[in-house]
């Protein structure tokens, strides 16, 4: 079975919902017959590259919040990924394009090191002093996964390569009614939305294996997500 996860590395609730699913799938039975691949989609793809910003400015603007008030948001999300054993700084995060990060997972998908370079981006962007936004933090984060560093440079180099991989995730994921992520699609037959809690991951991959209806691919459900809007998170 197939299980496919779009998501951007500059969503809180991809890292979250991320380790969920993994909890989930180690309590699956049929855990070893589960390909895991991830896929594109940027929340903010029109954002200039290079253009990167402080997250609490960004989210005080979008949403009309003053500075401490966008910290408490922050805040509601860090409970959740310390709740998941990860770490998160609320303040000192950088927000910008993730074009190239994009590119570079595909990039580590053909190498056999996509899961390691997205742990370490988010690990990275989430929970350490490093910003993803910058060419050499990611040379760095790519070298760390196992890649060789002269091929991530020339990917990095040549905005061309594995671009239009990045553009067919996304097309993919607006075909499959993906306006918000994580979305998990389960042998294309079944979606699931948001950082859910493991438990449903688990309940999802069994009845996916079962060939039972779960959830039609595209449907909304009751789970924190990020979208083009923002991230789904308390505004009071």
């Amino acid at each position: 079975m197939r299980v496919e996860i779009w998501s951007d590395i500059s969503c809180p609730w991809c890292y979250v919902g991320k380790a969920r699913f993994e909890k989930g799938l180690e309590a699956f039975a049929h855990r070893d017959d589960v390909e895991v691949v991830h896929r594109s989609f940027e929340l903010d793809p029109h954002r200039p590259k290079g253009d990167s910003g402080p997250v609490l400015e960004m989210l005080a603007k979008k949403y009309g919040r003053t500075l401490d008030e966008a910290r408490a948001m922050e805040a509601h999300v860090a409970t959740n990924a310390h709740a998941e054993g990860l770490g998160y700084r609320v303040d000192g995060r950088d927000h910008g394009n993730t074009f190239d990060i994009h590119r570079l997972l595909h990039l580590a998908k053909e190498r056999g090191r996509q899961s390691e370079l997205l742990d370490l981006a988010y690990r990275a962007n989430f929970a350490e002093e490093r910003s993803v936004f910058d060419a050499e933090t990611l040379v760095a984060l790519g070298v760390e996964a196992g890649l060789d560093e002269a091929e991530v440079r020339a990917v990095l180099a040549d905005e061309s390569a594995y671009a239009d991989a990045v553009r067919e995730d996304e097309r993919e994921a607006a075909e499959l009614g993906a306006n918000s992520v994580p979305f998990f699609v389960l042998d294309r037959r079944y979606g699931v939305s948001g950082g859910q809690p493991a438990e449903v991951f688990t309940q999802a991959l069994e009845q996916a294996w079962q060939g039972r209806a779960l959830q039609p691919v595209g449907a909304d459900a009751d789970a924190e997500a990020c979208g083009p809007d923002g991230c789904e998170v308390p505004q009071a």
